[in-house]
């Protein structure tokens, strides 16, 4: 097996993950990792050949984007509190303790490169958090702080990460040079993000056509990443931050095409993107049983002792920190989403999986140093980092919906129907005010002007059947017959135009060019 041939196997792979989870209730980026493990210690699969510093840039500019695309600037804003807590405050908690902890049970490991260990294993993964517990069914409050942490929390560990190395690698360091390179590196990312996600917008404007802005937001989030780091900036806020613009000012509610394959495109990358970072980690685990040789008993326990150090640190910092936001949110009275239980924060707790990024910092540790000596302890620092993210990666995220479920924490599905519900009325209502300006420029028979008005009722109505009440339970009965003969007339339509494309002259292009059109009216 070469490499091509590797890279189908997990894309594949990627695609049945998917519908195999939904079946056992296990995380498709769980089954992915075991699928990489099971692969990396067959003897025909060949060790995989990507450049360290390459798994960064490749992955998370998209794996980003299309998480950021399921959320919002308000679901940020609102809770920017336990974010913070959690993504920075956090972060800089759990590197220090691993730190410390690794520095006194490794002999000989430098502070620096114990900091470097400390700050590669310190962020929990935005992928494997999104897509674990957005399949779960959690309330929406917790997986938008989960969200959110796994967003900004690379942005702090990978400065700390870079100020950690450079010190081991040149033999000093600086607090306050560290310190005023993580906040240039934050101010040069959300420049360029800003700027980049303002240049992209208006060169939307100008494409027009859905293919072409489609493949504009493939190639923005590359653009912002690379574009940061050359200027010793942070490509993942810079990211971020282009991704909540474009969400935010870059979304034209008319634009029904590009919104529709937009999509489907982007749920196709995440999808595939996220199997194959997924399978990776299984894949280099070969690295880690490498360096292993002859230590096993010593450095699974230098690996045990600082899992415990990940775990117990964050379970430690979560529950006060979730006190402490709860009264000030009970003070102040903020719209913040936070955990209302223990149980909600237990969940929270064995939520916090290392995964995409811990694996790229940990394979991009350098091989020696200014002075031409080997990186300190790098073995033993890549194979403690790839024991952290394989024990909480599969262990808790084989056990995270089992725990859930004993809990039972999930989501409010009656407040997600009511909101659904007053978001279908908002809807009918601004249509039928729309149309009593147009009646009010317009004369309209009374014949159209009747049939406009059930228009815009069912407009509700298609959204959410319930908007009715029970006098216009008919009008249901009667949209619901009107739908379904429509699509037996659009089938037949559709039918009908792919036809078309096998006679003789007929033009593809316009035959896909009105099969397009058709579709679009189905899901309309």
């Amino acid at each position: 097996m070469d490499q091509l041939a590797l890279l189908f196997v997990l894309l594949l792979g990627a695609l049945i993950s998917v519908p195999v989870g939904d079946r056992f209730g296990l995380p498709a980026p769980v089954l992915m990792t075991l699928l990489g493990i099971v692969l990396a210690v067959l003897d025909f699969v060949p060790n995989v050949d990507i450049p360290p510093e390459l798994i960064l840039p490749i992955l998370l500019p998209p794996l980003l984007y299309a998480a950021v695309r399921r959320t919002s600037w308000r679901q940020f804003t609102a809770n920017k509190r336990p974010i913070f807590l959690l993504a920075v405050a956090l972060v800089f908690v759990t590197t220090l303790s691993v730190a410390a902890v690794a520095h006194a049970i490794v002999p000989g490991l430098p502070i620096a490169a114990a900091v470097a260990l400390g700050a590669l294993v310190a962020p929990p993964d935005p992928v494997a958090a999104t897509a674990v517990a957005g399949q779960l069914g959690l309330p929406r409050r917790l997986v938008s702080i989960l969200e959110g942490e796994g967003l900004f929390n690379d942005v702090t560990a990978i400065v700390l990460y870079h100020v950690a190395v450079a010190a081991a690698v040149s033999g000093s360091f600086t607090a306050g040079e560290a310190g005023l390179e993580l906040v240039l590196s934050a101010v040069v990312a959300v420049a360029v993000g800003l700027a980049l996600g303002w240049g992209a917008n208006k060169l939307m404007d100008l494409l027009g056509d859905a293919t072409l802005q489609i493949g504009l937001t493939v190639l923005v989030p590359y653009a912002s990443y690379v574009l940061a780091e050359e200027l010793h900036g942070s490509g993942v806020l810079a990211v971020l931050t282009t991704a909540l613009f474009l969400a935010e000012y870059g979304t034209d509610a008319d634009d029904v095409m590009t919104r529709l394959a937009g999509h489907t495109f982007w749920d196709i990358v995440d999808t595939l993107v996220t199997g194959v970072a997924f399978g990776l980690i299984g894949l280099e685990l070969h690295n880690a049983i490498r360096t292993a040789s002859g230590r096993w008993g010593e450095m699974l326990g230098w690996a045990a002792a600082i899992v415990a150090v990940v775990v117990l640190v964050r379970l430690a910092w979560l529950m006060p920190a979730t006190w402490l936001t709860k009264r000030m949110h009970a003070k102040r009275d903020y719209s913040e989403e936070i955990p209302t239980s223990w149980r909600e924060t237990v969940i929270m707790w064995w939520s916090g999986m290392r995964g995409v990024a811990s694996v790229a910092l940990a394979l991009a540790i350098p091989l020696e140093t200014d002075t031409g000596a080997g990186f300190p302890d790098r073995d033993e620092i890549v194979f403690i980092a790839f024991g952290v993210i394989m024990a909480t990666l599969v262990l808790q995220g084989l056990t995270l919906p089992w725990l859930v479920k004993r809990l039972g924490v999930q989501a409010d599905s009656e407040r997600e129907k009511e909101f659904e519900k007053a978001l279908a009325v908002r809807a009918a209502k601004a249509a039928k005010r729309r149309l009593r300006e147009i009646e009010a420029v317009e004369e309209l028979p009374e014949e159209l002007a009747e049939q406009m008005q059930r228009r815009a009722f069912e407009i509700g109505v298609r959204i959410h059947p319930e908007t009715g009440d029970e006098e216009r339970r008919e009008a249901r009965r009667r949209l619901k017959r009107m739908r379904r003969i429509q699509g037996e007339l659009l089938s037949a339509a559709r039918h009908e135009v792919l036809a078309a494309r096998s006679e003789p002259g007929a033009d593809p292009e316009v035959v896909d060019r009105v099969l397009r059109h058709l579709d679009v009216r189905s899901l309309r």
